[in-house]
């Protein structure tokens, strides 16, 4: 069916208007009235909507809806001049009896003369008279399928229809139709049932009517009715049969090669059917093409997920990394070009939309194109506003179809799934409809891009084992972006961590990163060859603890890239059934010869909150600003011993014991009932859980048992064989080897005397990691670092916030938890200039902390250190404490953590200048302090 122009509906809203002019009475009028109106549109108004439609309203009294159209319009009219609040109330009454599925989502009022229009959803309204009918028919176009839609993160609509399709999914693998045939048919049902809803197949609901009303309930013949219409979907009207059904005949051709392929008809049941009518029966229209990658997680089980890195995401968190990687920049010089005064706008603004249709877009790992359809969008969303100013008040001097030169041609992506792929092709075609309607709605005319003709570019590849300039050449790029895969080091396959020992190419190196490391090595090549811009996502282990040495050095030095713009730290949401928790940086490169004068960076009071923004001259690997370094590349390198003169801190044992030597409070009790000699060797034994929450475990240390004591042991025996056991069985040739020594721990230090524990792990809602003092006979777990003899103006340097701000920054996370490292934050901590009076002093600080504790004794460190329960004499204590220590490396205060770590960063700098200038010089070498920064 060919759709009316918005030019043609105009004029039929003029004649509409002359001819009911003058009508007044209600009863005898009303069904010409919207008979006439519907046509307006070109849409037979039987086809959609009933009148009189009955309805029980508010004390089960019977009422009669004007005009319904399910899920869409509600219409209440009243005589010309008749008080159309009355009408309203009325018309909610009506509410109360609707089938929640059925609720309309627009409410008309009027009394011939005057309309006014509710948009239930969206909650707007317009109100106009007859006679400007003509200037308003753009708010109807919902009757054509067109929505002003304002799409929203988590809407419930999106979670709803990524359900939809689950049970669909679920209803045809359980039939025994799976795999590829599977994942192409839902491909295609998606698209029927967005193009039903959205005007793509020209009449609204002819998708849904053709199910409900020409297949058998038992579902029986519902294959054969989808391969047919799959077939005449892929036939030109001019090559089709004569004979073909009308019901399928009416439907257009799309091309596109989507219905191209032949599929294993399926056989359906009622159920099977049942779940189609109820996805037809949804409101698609009402959907952001960006969920369809949730829609294929959807349909994923969580061992998938996790194995492919998938965390798909929300259009807030897209924006993140498009607006600083191109949109912002490209707004900005719209706004600049739509100001200029002088004779050459015109061409100016003509060529900045040549300017947008030459750009390219390339994600290589593209997942279901959510980044695609984003970037897609806000680049129409950008022309049509370039579109505006060149033709001012909505003039046409040319074909719709002619304004706009941005298309789906300019986008490209990898995907290894061949499902989410092809996800990607339809939803990126959706969105183009989309755009088209809203180019349509401005210019007065109907502009729809069927049949496709223009395809996204969507290659079903594993990215790490494609030469991308094959798809697009690295020349011709304007942008790489993404959300790779975040596979951690110990989740990785062999495959996989082969992958990345063959990119990052550095003998020895490569199974030390996270998988997300490859897509910006390669990404970085492939730059090289270009002057391609990056945006990725990635977990924050890239910024933080072990892995930006390795990294960076190859980013920054091999592939000569600088970081443009980057997030620091947030929590990345999902709209996916199941949301990924993860939290996550954005990093934005350039080649160094192109990068912007000024770098910007967002960083986050919490992972929860919205960024704050600054600009600076160079950021580091840790993403903060680098302006203080002489080497801007700088990063930590882990060292086996501290360079800052602090004595050494070692970690808590590692008992390697299969758990047979550990013991609760309870199994200890009942153990030493059976076997009370085993007392004395009976310890306390703490990881970083018992620690803090003050939990009570125990541990046989029998390192000290002489022959003769364990042999009058028999269950301390049987518990030493079942290590040796254990150990012997492992594929470990270290663990092996301690085979035949069951009463030695692995390793690690056993103190015996008082020592300072480090839980290796804490929460990131602390300010402060707790730090205490213990003593034998208490064991440490490797859950813990110690160190011994520890001086108490040392535990207030370690437990200070300038010390908890270069763990927070340098030190590597275990999810959100940070993770204290020995080797990257403690060894290598630059400390401030102290004297005897200074460690007096830092002394006397720790002593005020114990003492605010110990005013506590029930209670357990998890307590005291709680943001929310954390007592004031403590705080106040940490806080002294905090501005003494800061005053020890600079007397101007510190704005925040980031310019702690700004500063620390520079006096590491400072402090391994001369080790790094004279590492192989054989002569005596003088520490650089702090003062000399």
């Amino acid at each position: 069916m060919s759709r009316l122009s918005w030019n043609e509906i105009r004029v039929n809203a003029t004649k509409f208007s002359e001819e009911w002019k003058d009508a007044k009475y209600e009863k005898g009028e009303t069904q010409s009235f919207y008979n006439d109106f519907f046509a307006v549109f070109g849409v037979n108004r039987r086809k959609v909507a009933s009148f009189e439609e009955p309805v029980k309203k508010l004390h089960n009294k019977q009422g009669f809806i004007d005009l319904f159209w399910r899920k869409t319009l509600l219409v209440e009219h009243k005589s010309a001049g008749k008080n159309l609040a009355d009408a309203k109330a009325q018309a909610f009454e009506y509410f109360v009896g609707i089938k929640d599925e059925d609720l309309p989502r627009y409410l008309l009022l009027c009394d011939f003369q005057n309309f006014q229009l509710f948009d239930l959803e969206e909650q707007t309204e317009v109100h106009f008279p007859l006679a400007e009918l003509g200037k308003h028919v753009e708010d109807f176009g919902f009757i054509l399928g067109i929505q002003k839609r304002t799409f929203r993160d988590q809407a419930p609509v999106n979670i709803e229809a990524s359900e939809k399709m689950g049970a669909l999914h679920d209803a045809l693998y359980a039939s025994g139709y799976r795999g590829h045939d599977l994942e192409r048919l839902l491909v295609r049902l998606l698209f029927c049932l967005f193009a039903d809803d959205t005007g793509i197949f020209g009449e609204k609901d002819i998708f849904f009517d053709l199910i409900s009303d020409c297949t058998h309930e038992d579902g029986s013949d519902l294959g054969q009715w989808l391969s047919q219409l799959f077939d005449t979907l892929n036939e030109p009207e001019t090559e089709r049969q004569a004979t073909l059904p009308e019901r399928l005949s009416a439907f257009p051709y799309i091309n596109g090669a989507l219905f191209s392929e032949r599929l294993r008809t399926p056989a359906f049941n009622a159920l099977m059917r049942k779940r189609l009518l109820e996805a037809c029966d949804f409101n698609w229209d009402a959907i952001s093409p960006a969920i369809f990658g949730a829609l294929f997680q959807s349909v994923m089980n969580k061992e998938e997920r996790r194995g492919k890195g998938a965390h798909y995401t929300t259009e807030r968190n897209i924006l993140k990394v498009i607006e600083p990687l191109f949109l912002d920049e490209l707004r900005d010089e719209l706004k600049r070009t739509a100001a200029r005064k002088d004779n050459g706008r015109r061409s100016a603004l003509v060529a900045l939309q040549e300017k947008l249709a030459g750009l390219t877009f390339l994600d290589p790992a593209c997942g279901c194109g959510n980044f695609l359809i984003i970037a897609y969008r806000e680049l129409r969303e950008l022309e049509l506003a370039l579109l505006r100013e060149l033709h001012p008040e909505g003039q046409q001097v040319m074909d719709v179809a002619q304004l706009s030169r941005c298309d789906v041609t300019q986008f490209y992506g990898i995907e290894i799934g061949e499902f989410a792929a092809r996800i990607a092709e339809v939803a990126l075609w959706m969105t183009d409809h989309i755009a088209n309607n809203r180019l349509s709605l401005a210019f007065g005319q109907v502009f729809n891009r069927i049949p496709l003709k223009a395809a996204p570019h969507i290659r079903h590849a594993d990215a790490l084992e494609t030469d991308w300039s094959d798809l697009l050449p690295a020349a011709e790029c304007s942008y790489v972006l993404g959300n790779p895969p975040f596979i951690g080091v110990s989740l990785q396959t062999t495959f996989q961590r082969e992958q990345l020992r063959r990119i990052v190419n550095v003998q020895g190196s490569g199974t030390g990163l996270d998988y997300v490391a490859a897509w910006f090595l390669k990404a970085g090549e492939y730059a090289q060859k270009g002057n391609a811009q990056i945006g990725f996502v990635s977990t924050n282990s890239i910024t933080q603890g072990e892995q930006v040495t390795p990294l960076w050095r190859l980013v920054f030095d091999r592939y000569g890239l600088e970081i443009s713009f980057a997030h620091r730290t947030f929590a990345w949401g999902s709209d996916a059934r199941g949301v990924a928790h993860v939290h996550v940086v954005i990093v934005g490169l350039a080649r160094r010869e192109a990068a912007p004068k000024e770098r910007r960076l967002f960083s986050y009071t919490d992972i929860k909150s919205d960024p704050l923004e600054t600009k600076h001259t160079t950021l580091s690997a840790y993403l903060t600003d680098a302006s203080l370094l002489a080497d801007p590349h700088l990063t930590i390198t882990d060292t086996n011993k501290p360079i800052n003169g602090m004595p050494a801190i070692k970690s808590g044992t590692k008992p390697t014991d299969g758990g047979y030597l550990i013991f609760t409070s309870e199994e200890r009790d009942e153990f030493l009932t059976k076997e009370p000699n085993a007392s004395i060797f009976m310890r306390p034994f703490i990881g970083a859980d018992e620690f803090i929450n003050g939990k009570q475990r125990y541990i046989l240390a029998l390192q000290s048992a002489t022959p003769s004591e364990l042999r009058v042991m028999p269950y301390v025996k049987e518990r030493l064989e079942q290590v040796k056991q254990m150990r012997a069985s492992s594929s470990k040739s270290a663990t092996q080897n301690l085979a035949n020594t069951p009463t030695r721990f692995e390793c690690g230090a056993i103190p015996d005397r008082p020592f300072l524990v480090f839980p290796l792990h804490t929460s990131e809602t602390r300010d402060y990691i707790p730090l205490a003092y213990t003593a034998p006979p208490v064991i440490a777990s490797n859950a813990t670092s110690v160190l011994l003899d520890a001086e108490k103006w040392q535990l207030a340097l370690l437990t200070s916030r300038i010390h908890m701000a270069w763990m927070r920054y340098i030190g590597g996370r275990i999810k959100s938890d940070y993770r204290y490292s020995i080797g990257i934050v403690y060894n290598n901590f630059p400390l401030p200039v102290l004297d005897e009076k200074a460690k007096e002093s830092l002394s006397k600080h720790a002593e005020e902390i114990l003492k605010a504790r110990a005013a506590f004794p029930s209670s357990t460190l998890a307590d005291l250190y709680d943001p929310l329960t954390m007592p004031p004499a403590l705080r106040k204590a940490h806080s002294t404490l905090d501005a003494a220590v800061d005053k020890l490396y600079r007397t101007a205060p510190f704005s925040g953590d980031r310019e702690r770590v700004e500063f620390l960063l520079a006096a590491y700098e400072s402090l391994t200048a001369p080790l790094m200038a004279f590492a192989n010089a054989p002569k005596k070498r003088k520490r650089v302090t702090l003062d000399k920064i």
